[in-house]
């Protein structure tokens, strides 16, 4: 086979792939615009013949989408800046220095990353009630989350400050900058793609995030996103084309990140590779 062919052969495989993984997207976003009795025709439309468009202003107004976006974009951005500046200096130590504790404290914390939230609400939410934090729910819930994410932050932190040269800083040191000095001046620029795409990959999971809010939060107006849309479930729900709409507004700002961000997302994802 020669390598023209091949590449065609990945090419076709990897666009069936993508088209199986984005059909799911693709349904939802038309579903919003049909009408009650085209989502049940059958055999069902590929395009709605007559797109309701004025559904996602409906769901905006009735259902106040504006606040539970605000209150999404909070608690994920608390949760990245509380787990971004906790989680690289812990991951930088565990990068460069190297015994039998740092392994150790490295497998707790990858241990860490295998309990489930529903696992881990009751405890949670037992000790912020001794503390008085339910008092603040959304901060207990971007406490809990930065508790979940930290070790997927410092895994993949970690890869990145291992493929900076450790030459580089003794060159600093040797210059007469400190350990502190050479981090924030040498190291912490060159691994910036990796921890950009960490935070990114914490606040997609911040954003969606619904076990702790759920539990944690009884205030409507705190309420995320994640939570509003668990409000149009019930016995007798009838109306998909809404809850298609909400969804589609939900995830817009997780798909624009993304697109406009994806040369780093890619560059990060692979700046740990290769040393």
């Amino acid at each position: 086979m020669s390598d023209t062919t091949r590449d065609r052969l990945m090419l076709g495989v990897a666009v069936v792939l993508a088209a199986i993984y984005l059909f799911p997207l693709y349904w939802m976003c038309i579903t919003a615009l049909k009408s009650g009795s085209a989502m049940f025709a059958n055999p069902p439309d590929f395009w709605p013949r007559d797109p309701q468009w004025q559904i996602y202003g409906q769901v905006w107004e009735s259902r106040n989408m504006g606040r539970y976006i605000w209150n999404s974009l909070v608690i994920a951005c608390g949760a990245v800046s509380v787990i971004a500046i906790f989680g690289t200096g812990c991951a930088y130590v565990l990068a460069r220095y190297r015994n039998v504790w740092i392994d150790i404290g490295l497998f707790l914390v990858l241990m860490l990353q295998v309990l489930p939230a529903s696992l881990m609400i009751t405890p949670i939410f037992v000790g912020f009630s001794q503390l008085g934090l339910l008092a603040y729910p959304r901060l207990a819930v971007i406490l809990a989350i930065a508790a979940k994410s930290m070790p997927f932050f410092i895994v993949l932190v970690r890869a990145t400050f291992m493929s900076v040269p450790q030459e580089l800083e003794e060159a600093a040191l040797v210059d007469g900058n400190s350990r502190v000095g050479a981090f924030f001046s040498i190291v912490l620029p060159l691994a910036r793609n990796g921890i950009l795409v960490s935070a990114i990959l914490i606040f997609m999971q911040a954003f969606g995030e619904f076990v702790y809010s759920k539990s944690i939060i009884q205030a409507v107006e705190l309420q995320p996103a994640s939570v509003g849309l668990n409000t149009f479930m019930g016995p007798n729900t009838n109306e998909w084309n809404k809850i298609m709409a909400y969804a589609t507004i939900y995830v817009t700002p997780i798909l624009a990140i993304f697109v406009l961000l994806q040369r780093r997302i890619v560059s990060g994802l692979t700046s740990g590779a290769l040393k």
